[in-house]
């Protein structure tokens, strides 16, 4: 099993390309020494044949993603608690 990003507000680790606006994303460079792209999703675009999603990247730069297979890791966005 893969190493989860440990990231504040945030659980998870799915490899699905199954991410929800608030949740953010992970995407491992295709070059050696280059670190993942971090990033939260915007907004989910297209359908489920074609999913893709507008990620606004930890370095402020906004994109529009299409995911190919084991690309991308969604960590999901834990759920707030109430309190009383």
């Amino acid at each position: 099993m893969g190493a989860k990003i440990k990231t504040s507000g945030y659980q998870g680790g799915s490899t699905m390309a199954d991410g929800s606006a608030g949740d953010r994303v992970s995407v491992e460079s295709e070059r050696v020494g280059q670190s993942a792209r971090e990033g939260e999703i915007l907004e989910v675009l297209g359908s489920e044949a074609v999913l893709h999603y507008r990620v606004r990247w930890d370095n402020g730069h906004e994109t529009t993603f299409f995911p190919s297979a084991g690309s991308l890791r969604i960590i999901r966005r834990a759920a707030r608690t109430r309190s009383k």
